[in-house]
């Protein structure tokens, strides 16, 4: 397809779409190359303060231009290149080193926010906000009370990527292609996630009813506990190794992205302001939630286990503790 014959999604004045990433790091970059790829938006535009970095990172992208979807991908620390965007990605914020939990960020990110949203907020005001900068649900808590935006227009990733994975080994297990499993993590993008597995299924199939695996084991509490302790610790295992998580977290919000520009109503667990979601209120955490133009949509409530209800009211508990901690 001819670069003129692209169709890309439209803003919401239907003028051509623009992304704006805020950081230039291994996560914010990541999200660009994913983006300008998959053709989420006409335009995209990455912020750093560091001018040298997200130039030479945009110029690097622009090179190879004419060979993806996107149009133009431009880079600056001037956060007017953010102005007209529909949708602002925050990557921002404190690198998590080895040993670290996600948690241990919150203070020094959360500063960061107070003087990094009202910038934000004044050339794009209207764009919808998605945060991915660890602790991602400590954050979009922090972050809506600082903005002052309703819940909608404002959410965090979530365990979007968490859900991925956890995708990704019932299929190493199951030999099915992960976009037959449905599967979800709720909670905090962090230690205390919960697998929602009473209603994991592949297909219409419940998991507990799957049968012998590929290497004949069961679904059964120590399969599940193993999954779910992988799913947790894989991203300090990546970090051990590289020492950051970035290539699937960038295609996990693109994917997201794309769930908004095109309003297509998908089911994400993002992390938005709950109200009485199986009796959790004012936390940001994730739970399934349809993805719309709008943002973040209706979030649904799926039956749980007494056990997954109590983990999560736990996660909760543990979020709403550190963000009062902080004065939120």
């Amino acid at each position: 397809m001819a670069q003129s014959e692209i169709i890309y999604p439209t803003g919401a004045t239907g003028r051509p779409s623009k992304i704006g990433i805020v950081g230039a790091g291994a996560v914010g970059t990541a999200l660009a190359y994913a983006c300008i790829m998959r053709g989420d938006a006409r335009e995209v535009a990455l912020y750093d303060i560091d001018k040298a970095r997200v130039e030479a990172e945009a110029l690097d992208m622009a090179h190879g231009i004419q060979y993806t979807a996107a149009g133009a991908i431009i880079g600056s620390d001037d956060i007017e290149v953010l102005r007209g965007s529909d949708i602002v990605i925050v990557t921002s914020g404190a690198k998590q080193k080895p040993g670290q939990t996600r948690l241990d960020l919150a203070d020094s990110t959360v500063n960061l926010m107070k003087d990094l949203i009202p910038k934000c907020l004044s050339v794009a005001g209207d764009a919808v906000y998605i945060m991915v900068t660890n602790p991602v649900d400590v954050v979009t808590y922090a972050s809506l009370k600082i903005s002052g935006l309703d819940r909608n227009q404002m959410f965090g990733s979530g365990t979007v990527l968490d859900t991925s994975r956890l995708r990704y080994l019932v299929s190493k297990e199951t030999g099915v292609n992960t976009q037959s499993i449905h599967a979800y993590i709720a909670g905090e993008h962090g230690d205390s996630e919960v697998p929602l597995w009473s209603s994991a299924e592949i297909g219409n199939v419940p998991l507990r009813h799957w049968g012998p695996t590929r290497t004949g084991r069961l679904f059964d509490a120590q399969l599940r506990a193993e999954i779910a302790e992988d799913v947790v610790t894989s991203a300090y295992r990546i970090i051990e190794g590289k020492g950051a998580t970035n290539y699937a977290i960038g295609l996990s919000v693109s994917r997201i992205i794309g769930a908004v520009l095109r309003d297509e109503h998908q089911v994400l667990t993002i992390s938005s302001l709950l109200d009485d979601w199986h009796g959790i209120s004012d936390v940001c955490m994730a739970a399934p939630t349809i993805t719309t133009r709008e943002g973040a949509g209706k979030v649904l409530v799926p039956s749980l286990t007494l056990g997954e209800r109590d983990a999560l009211t736990e996660s909760a508990q543990r979020l709403r503790e550190v963000c009062r901690n902080l004065g939120f």
